[in-house]
């Protein structure tokens, strides 16, 4: 059975008095060994919610326990060196002046010579810097930079990480090399981390655990795949997915649009909605008496990208392999793949 790491309860922080909640009553638990990916646009409150778990800012109301300890509550507030945490930043925080060895040995000085030795070079081991240890910040990559960072955070072996948008700052190669890294550093370490990114893709690649955040608020919180295949209300598909919207209307079990019907078994209370699609689920079939048009055609490499026009004027998005290229202009049907609809009320 695995056990909490980390519990939030009903946790609010307002910065000015009548002003609406940074976070608005979050309650959460991240269990042992598990990394919880925090997602939401600019302003959403997942920045400011790290740093009241690190304790940089205090609560309002609610409850924060790590390991099994409350470190804050209206009456309690353990600080930030106390709270058995690692922190990595967006811009590294290196000590130009120290080398790479004396930069992750900064966290070690309550340790004993011989174990700072053994944690130094296990952390660097566990980054893949080995060789690198006399260099300064200066003569690495941002990625070995950040590497650096993320072996000085580990390297006192905390209950907990937390990463605030570690990767942003590097160029999307060193980026999407670094994400597959974080997550293997983490899991071969066995350490709980929260990990704030706004990049969805990120989110889903690097969690075991996804929270969305809205306005203060979390939207939902869930696996990567029940947060992509299951969103709990429209702006979460709209962030997490980048799915298409249609408005619909119910005749009995069909939603009709006006790019065809559709079939929902599930029960529904209301009449009106709007149906969401997601790009990759379209099936597009030719057809010169067809409503909709091809208006744009991208290829991504694995697969194109289509932008569509329906009788009103709106836009679709739709995604496919590239084994069939259609021309624009090219008038097309559209079906979608079995119970991949979602209505959600307007």
């Amino acid at each position: 059975m695995q056990q909490a790491i980390l519990q939030l309860q009903n946790v609010t922080k307002r910065f000015l008095e009548n002003a609406s909640p940074a976070v608005d009553n979050v309650s959460l638990t991240l269990q042992q060994g598990d990394v919880l990916g925090l997602l939401g646009p600019s302003g959403c409150g997942k920045t400011t919610l790290l740093r009241l778990i690190a304790g940089f800012e205090r609560l309002q109301s609610g409850e924060i326990e790590i390991g099994g300890q409350i470190v804050c509550d209206y009456s309690t507030y353990i600080p930030t060196e106390q709270r058995d945490i690692g922190i990595v930043f967006q811009d590294y925080a290196l000590f130009p002046h120290l080398n790479v060895s004396e930069n992750v040995a900064f966290g070690l000085k309550h340790f004993s010579k011989q174990q700072i030795q053994k944690r130094i070079a296990e952390a660097i081991a566990l980054v893949r810097l080995e060789g690198l240890e006399k260099r300064y910040p200066y003569e690495l990559s941002g990625g070995q930079q950040q590497r650096v960072a993320l072996a000085r955070a580990l390297a006192p072996q905390p209950q907990l990480m937390l990463l605030d948008e570690p990767l942003s700052n590097l160029d999307i190669q060193v980026r999407l090399q670094l994400r597959e890294e974080v997550r293997d550093i983490l899991k071969a370490a066995g350490t709980s981390a929260i990990f704030v990114t706004h990049d969805q893709e990120e989110a889903l690649a690097i969690s075991d655990m996804v929270g969305v955040m809205r306005q203060g608020h979390l939207e939902q919180i869930g696996t990567p795949e029940e947060i992509y295949t299951h969103p709990a209300s429209k702006f979460v598909a709209e962030f997490v997915t980048q799915a298409n919207f249609i408005p619909a209307h119910r005749q009995g079990n069909l939603w009709e649009t006006e790019v065809g019907s559709f079939e929902l078994t599930a029960n529904h209370t209301h009449d009106t909605g709007e149906i969401m699609i997601r790009q990759e689920d379209f099936i597009l079939k030719p057809a010169t008496n067809a409503p909709i048009v091809i208006r744009t055609r991208r290829f991504l490499g694995r697969e194109y990208q289509y932008c569509l026009q329906t009788p009103s004027g709106k836009e679709l998005h739709a995604r496919t392999m590239t084994d069939v290229a259609l021309p624009v202009g090219t008038r097309v049907q559209i079906s979608v793949t079995v119970n991949a609809i979602q209505v959600f009320p307007q």
